[in-house]
């Protein structure tokens, strides 16, 4: 088959050879230069056999960790099967080899957002594991998307100690790769010998303009969720229920005072470094649901310059120390993920020097040369996939 060089020569090289073709994309697979989803184009070319929906649904519009049981809730495509990839089990995080082996080829088209916890990814890497054990696996196609949060690396690869769903082996916290180099990382780590294209994606005119998760409305949200996701580890709100998801942060029984003092503190720790660039200003929110909801709570919202550059991962993880030297029992207990007993803290922060630095037993100067040094080894270890330079802030 002529190997197609754009998306609407590979949609017409499909009809054409009569394919059987999957896809695995939500509400960001969106074509605003032919104004319609990319589903509907391919079912309108009768090629659509199969849609793949990852967490959150196929428009986004299902909160974190709430399972999607029966994707024939979508039942807009006549002949075609949604599968959902984000159930009730373990079992349904990975698509069955049975389904994949029907289809001549899978297209992927998703808009992810830099950080190792946003489990577009983990889904992409559970369907090359099942893609390269096939006897006669599809052909695959990316469909390339911008990072929103750039080519900045911040973070350690996660151990296989810690690994999981929400954080794939290997993976830094914050990658700075595109869908489509990434998805070449991936096909490399599960040894994979199918055929992988990358095709270029969507005009950058329409850029985020669709939010890939109920809980990512903007380019400052992929600025900040490196370091702010790690709040999901605490017994305090992330922001989830406010109409600024990562940027604003705290609980109901955060007094003003209390505030101040984290304030002070946080600034004076982090005065001496360039890496740090957070403003913290306090004020009162209600959040509308998830933690705390309709309840009156006390925080911060996180301001970042657009000229200042910040190291999310680490201004959060100092910011999560603070917290914990002022709010006692401040970490979440008991499992955080279906089917594994690790808690919210080890899954997110991945790394065991990283988790003794937020409970105030690891000087900050060695963390610092830690990641210096974990970020500049993932640099290399990528050069190969990144079309651009990735860099480091330390």
């Amino acid at each position: 088959m002529i190997r197609p060089h754009s998306l609407r020569a590979l949609i017409d090289t499909l009809k054409t050879n009569h394919r059987n073709v999957g896809l695995l994309c939500n509400q960001t697979a969106f074509l605003f230069e032919e104004k319609m989803y990319l589903m509907d184009w391919l079912a309108k070319e009768k090629v659509l056999k199969t849609i793949f929906v990852p967490e959150h649904g196929l428009f986004s519009e299902l909160q974190d960790q709430e399972a999607l049981e029966n994707a024939e809730i979508y039942h807009f495509w006549e002949g075609v099967n949604c599968v959902s990839l984000y159930g009730h089990d373990e079992q349904s995080l990975k698509a069955s080899p049975e389904k994949v082996e029907e289809l001549d080829d899978i297209l992927i088209d998703i808009q992810d957002v830099g950080c190792r916890y946003f489990t577009y990814l983990t889904t992409i890497a559970y369907l090359f594991e099942t893609i390269a054990r096939c006897q006669r696996p599809p052909r695959v196609w990316v469909i390339d998307h911008p990072n929103p949060a750039g080519r900045q690396v911040e973070g350690s690869p996660i151990s296989t100690t810690y690994a999981s769903f929400i954080g794939h082996e290997g993976l830094p916290h914050r990658h700075g790769l595109t869908l489509g180099e990434i998805a070449f990382w991936l096909k490399e780590f599960y040894g994979g010998a199918f055929d992988l294209q990358v095709l270029m994606g969507a005009s950058p005119d329409y850029f985020m303009q669709i939010y890939p998760s109920p809980n990512f409305p903007s380019l400052q949200t992929a600025e900040l969720y490196s370091g702010q996701c790690l709040f999901e580890a605490t017994i305090l709100s992330e922001g989830r229920g406010t109409t600024r998801p990562f940027e604003i942060v705290g609980a109901p029984f955060l007094r003003w005072e209390t505030l101040h003092r984290i304030k002070h503190d946080v600034e004076h720790l982090s005065k001496e470094y360039h890496w740090f660039n957070y403003v913290l200003r306090p004020l009162q929110f209600i959040p509308t649901f998830h933690k705390y909801a309709n309840e009156l709570c006390g925080g911060f919202q996180i301001h970042l310059s657009t000229q200042a550059k910040n190291h999310s991962l680490l201004s959060s993880l100092l910011l999560l120390r603070t917290f914990n030297e002022h709010i006692p029992n401040l970490w979440r207990i008991g499992s955080y993920e279906k089917g594994n007993p690790r808690t919210a803290l080890e899954i997110l922060v991945g790394d065991e020097l990283l988790i003794d630095f937020v409970r105030g037993k690891q000087p900050l100067l060695e963390v610092v040369s830690y990641l210096k040094g974990s970020e500049n080894q993932w640099i290399n270890s990528v050069g190969y996939v990144s079309k651009e330079p990735l860099f480091s802030l330390l």
